[in-house]
């Protein structure tokens, strides 16, 4: 069966059918496509387009094609050129004669655009809840590092001390601005495009408004042919993904390097490493370095689709069929990426040790020094050059800094005492900084940020579910992540 196979004779060539068909992979559109399909008869029975008694056959037969779906009964066609064509044959099949009504006043330029809205809008909100439980883990871990501290980094060269739990937290407050990301990307895709027809709306008496309620849409489309085209959102999702994808590829590298020999900062869980088919002793970091990888992949997709829309004249051209493979694609990966990272992270046992052994090289107290002569009334630059002529002579005559600051006499002992281990990351007060007053201080904001970011998950949650269509979302946990030690 064809959409349009009034208009021209015959079947599609082999080679067309093949480059056309799509239900391999647009078949995760099932479950939206019969939500969209339901709130539409309604909206034809709302304008008396439809008898009562049709509605309810037809309803009938989208339930029954659900059931069959989620059960695995459904059987495919070879002839069904998407999930959409698919679903309507079905009930074509089980209500020959009302089935023939379902597409009435509906093209599946709007129906497809429909479709993968609510399916973005869904699997969004769900990556959503799982950045957030990632973040519980990053918040967990820092709460349990205490006093612990590392060298911090600018260059790969250390730089200064920093508390182990500042350091986790970095990587949280960068995953909150890809939930905002997210979120803002939910609420503008959150318009419903059906009702507007393959381009230009309809002549018979539709309510696109009572649609976009029935689906759960805060608004419905205010031009016709920018509802059919538009793929901003998909652009925006891969986006979001993408730059998510790159802070997870900065976690990944951190572990590749920590918990290597030459750092030995962590040593991984068996569960969230591998081996070696060759090498007896080997313990591989491949979750951090697939995290790593697929960022190139999750890129990839992002400036796929942005070269596809960039030269489409309005409206719909077929071209569109493209943003759903890199989208779908892109939602898989970064979930199984997210899922792993909170692994890696939730179980890596950190070594102190090493750690603030290696943060207590006495150069890492260099600002510090200058800090000091900048507290006695000297200029930070002439401090700066005095500290740093300090540094070269201790790396030239092979003499121990603290020798040098001893015997310095705008430094002296209290100059010395702030290069003795320790005591470097203590000195960090000011707010956001690495030390331990203003780290205690960010452990709150974040907890408090997670707060937030859970009750913003928990109301779009619950906006779906109140949806008139019951099964246009199915129900979710979503929102049901649990701060750490609740």
């Amino acid at each position: 069966m064809t959409l349009w196979q009034g208009r021209l004779e015959g079947g599609m060539a082999e080679e067309v059918a093949a480059l056309s068909v799509s239900v391999s992979f647009d078949r995760c559109l099932a479950v939206d496509d019969i939500a969209g399909s339901k709130a539409h008869v309604r909206g034809l029975a709302k304008s008396g387009i439809l008898a009562e008694e049709e509605l309810s056959v037809l309803l009938d037969a989208l339930d029954r094609v659900g059931e069959e779906l989620s059960s695995g009964t459904f059987v495919f066609e070879p002839t069904d050129e998407d999930v959409h064509t698919a679903v309507e044959r079905r009930v074509t099949e089980l209500a020959p004669d009302v089935g023939a009504k379902l597409h009435t006043g509906r093209s599946r330029n709007d129906q497809v655009a429909t479709d993968l809205r609510l399916w973005t809008r869904r699997s969004l909100l769900e990556l959503v809840g799982e950045v957030v439980r990632f973040q519980e883990v990053l918040l967990r871990r820092a709460t349990e590092a205490g006093e612990v501290y590392l060298p911090g980094y600018t260059h790969l060269q250390r730089a200064q001390p920093v508390l182990l739990a500042h350091h986790l937290l970095a990587h949280g407050w960068a995953l909150a601005r890809d939930v905002d990301r997210l979120v803002a990307t939910v609420e503008r895709l959150d318009v419903s495009p059906l009702g507007a027809g393959a381009l230009a709306g309809s002549s018979l008496p539709l309510d696109p408004d009572f649609v976009a309620e029935q689906l759960g849409f805060s608004a419905r489309f205010e031009n016709s042919l920018d509802a059919v085209s538009d793929r901003d959102f998909v652009a925006e999702a891969l986006f979001d993904l993408a730059l998510l994808g790159v802070h997870l590829s900065r976690m990944g590298e951190e572990i590749v390097l920590w918990s290597s020999q030459e750092w030995g900062f962590c040593t991984l869980d068996d569960a969230y490493a591998t081996g070696s088919s060759m090498l007896p002793q080997k313990k591989n970091p491949d979750v951090a370095e697939l995290a790593r990888g697929k960022s190139g992949r999750l890129i990839g997709h992002l400036a796929g689709m942005l070269a596809t829309l960039k030269g489409l004249p309005l409206a719909y051209n077929r071209d569109l069929q493209e943003d759903k493979e890199p989208l779908f694609d892109a939602l898989n990966q970064i979930r199984s990426v997210v899922r792993a990272l909170a692994g890696v992270y939730g179980t890596a046992e950190w070594h102190p040790t090493r750690m603030q052994a290696s943060a207590d090289e006495s150069t890492s107290a260099a600002i510090d020094l200058a800090e000091l002569l900048v507290t006695r009334g000297m200029p930070f630059r002439r401090a700066h050059a005095l500290v740093a002529g300090l540094v070269r002579e201790s790396a030239a005559r092979r003499v121990p800094l603290v020798e040098l600051v001893q015997a310095h006499p705008d430094l002296g002992d209290v100059g010395a005492k702030l290069l003795e281990p320790g005591v470097a990351v203590t000195r960090r007060t000011t707010p956001g900084g690495a030390g331990p007053l203003p780290v205690g201080e960010q452990i709150e904001r974040f907890f408090r940020r997670l707060d937030v970011d859970r009750s913003r998950l928990a109301i779009h949650v619950q906006t779906l579910r109140a949806a008139p269509v019951p099964d246009a979302a199915p129900a979710s946990t979503l929102a049901e992540s649990r701060a750490p030690g609740d």
